[in-house]
């Protein structure tokens, strides 16, 4: 099996069920602010909704989720097409890069979420 060091678990099966758990868990928070906003709720609603530490943490995870599974997804893109095959002797170095981008992008984003919860 052949494994990778910038990969998220090393392992193509693990990236599969995690990838599988985590659009899970952000279908499931789709739902819940969806059902929410579709039986119709003011702020004050809303907001004391989203002090419970039950939906804090539902907000917490669902955001490491979309970050596990954007790194996994845009992994397997970065490294499918940004290759010294197709793009000469830079591709590499741009997937790299974009792959540093990602993962700082998504380390902002997800410490925004903390920030916004918890804060």
């Amino acid at each position: 099996m052949v494994t990778q060091v910038t990969s998220f678990s090393r392992s193509g099966l693990s990236d599969w069920l995690i990838q599988r758990v985590t659009s899970v868990i952000l279908l499931a928070y789709f739902l819940c602010i969806a059902g929410t906003l579709l039986a119709g709720v003011d702020y004050p609603a809303w907001k004391a909704m989203h002090q419970t530490t039950g939906m804090r943490i539902f907000t917490l995870l669902a955001a490491l989720s979309m970050a596990a599974h954007a790194w996994i997804g845009l992994w397997a893109v970065y490294t499918d097409y940004l290759t010294e095959r197709m793009l000469g002797p830079r591709g590499n170095t741009l997937r790299r890069f974009c792959q540093l981008a990602t993962v700082l992008a998504l380390i902002v984003y997800v410490l925004w979420v903390i920030q916004i919860i918890w804060g």
